[in-house]
C-alpha cells in the first residue's frame, strides 16, 4: 500500500476520534477509544463516508426523453434491493469490533500481529 494512501486513510480515522496522532521522530497513530469500542462500522464511515452506496438516478422518473413510465414516488426494486443488502451489510459490520477481528486473528494466525508489529516499529526479532 503507498505511504500517501495509508497517510490518508490514517488522518480521516484521526478526524473521526478512531486514532490519534503524534507527531515527531517518535510519533504514529494509536487507538484512540479501546478497540471493543471501535466497530468495523465506524471504520468504514470514517473512511468512505456515512452516504448510501447505492443511489437511484430515478431513470423511471427521467424516462426516454423526460417521459415517465412508472410510479416513480415509491423506489424501484433494485433501490430496495440495493437498500436491503446495503442494511445488511452496515449490520454486520457494526456488529464486529476490532477487538473481535484481534481476537480470531490471533486464534486464527499465531505470531502474525508481533510480526507485523516488529515489522511496522523496524524492530527484529
Amino acid at each position: 500500500m503507498p505511504t500517501a494512501y495509508l497517510n490518508k486513510q490514517l488522518q480521516a480515522l484521526a478526524r473521526d476520534g478512531i486514532v490519534d496522532s503524534t507527531r515527531g521522530p517518535r510519533g504514529g497513530f494509536r487507538l484512540a477509544r479501546g478497540p471493543e469500542q471501535i466497530t468495523l462500522m465506524d471504520v468504514v464511515t470514517a473512511i468512505e463516508g456515512a452516504e448510501r452506496a447505492f443511489l437511484c438516478t430515478e431513470i423511471r422518473r427521467q424516462g426516454p426523453k423526460g417521459a415517465a413510465r412508472d410510479d416513480y414516488r415509491k423506489p424501484c426494486l433494485i433501490d430496495q434491493a440495493m437498500r436491503k443488502a446495503e442494511l445488511a451489510w452496515r449490520t454486520e459490520l457494526a456488529g464486529q469490533t476490532v477487538a473481535d477481528i484481534k481476537v480470531r486473528l490471533e486464534r486464527d494466525a499465531p505470531g502474525v500481529p508481533e510480526r507485523t508489529r516488529r515489522w511496522f516499529t523496524g524492530v527484529q526479532a
